[in-house]
């Protein structure tokens, strides 16, 4: 099974290049985040027609996941439990069904910057949430993948120049605590696990020719359960997506496991 997570930063502007990754790669399974448009607006059928089953998160101009499956989406989840009053489209959760269920969560992170307004507040908040929620899902005891924009640089490895992005709230110690402490109730960064180079970008800013530089960062991340942890087979990076025609600053990254379908 490959499970693919991608931020498209507006999945209708952008629809023809996601198209065409979509019908290349083919994955079994893909958590998309800042869909910025409304579940009506969200082009469903292009997908049914390439054969994925669609469940949809959105909300105008901001934020909004999807998650898109070859095999039937059960249980399906939409926003973070623990704030009934959050508005953001940020979060979506099915199981994956087949031979060997999988339950995936598709989130959104918040970027938190400024870090001196509230929306700092909002991004460490909003991982609190999210690290309780993970404690119940992992009580299950199930393959689980939690997959998605972290906004979060969790080490110095995964930045062109730390010393750039030390009071950005991506990297500020606060945020990378918080995702070293959802690594400490037992999920696994897959990416570390079945490569971990350095240099292992997922997001290249549109200015100051961030990509041609490879001024990147890496923000896009898989965490796994044991029980998916134990069944991986490898993660890659689709770097060249964002060489594309109207690319976002985002590109796909695809974890295989040994799951079958």
């Amino acid at each position: 099974m490959r499970i693919a997570t991608w931020n498209v930063n507006s999945v209708n502007a952008r629809l023809p290049t996601i198209l065409e990754w979509f019908e290349q790669e083919r994955p079994d399974v893909a958590c998309l985040q800042e869909l910025k448009c409304l579940d009506q607006r969200f082009p469903g059928e292009a997908f049914e027609r390439l054969g994925y089953n669609v469940a949809v998160h959105g909300q105008k101009t901001y934020n909004g996941v999807a998650l898109l499956s070859r095999t039937p989406l059960e249980d399906v989840r939409r926003g973070l439990p623990g704030d009934d009053g959050d508005e953001q489209a940020r979060y979506i959760e099915a199981v994956i069904s087949g031979p060997t269920p999988i339950r995936v969560g598709g989130l959104y992170l918040p970027n938190g910057n400024p870090v001196d307004t509230d929306k700092f507040a909002y991004k460490l908040a909003w991982m609190e949430r999210l690290h309780a929620h993970a404690i119940q899902l992992l009580a299950l005891e199930e393959p689980l993948v939690l997959a998605g924009d972290y906004n979060v640089i969790p080490e110095s490895a995964d930045v062109y120049d730390p010393a750039a992005w030390a009071d950005d709230a991506l990297f500020r110690p606060e945020s990378r605590a918080a995702f070293r402490a959802l690594k400490w109730l037992g999920l696994t960064d897959a990416y570390m696990a079945a490569d971990g180079a350095p240099g292992g970008y997922t997001f290249w800013d549109y200015q100051a020719g961030a990509w041609p530089r490879d001024l990147g960062i890496r923000i896009d991340h898989l965490l796994l359960s044991p029980m998916a942890a134990d069944r991986l087979a490898g993660v890659v990076i689709h770097r060249d997506v964002r060489g594309r025609e109207k690319p976002s600053d985002h590109v796909p990254v695809v974890a295989e496991l040994s799951l079958t379908v």
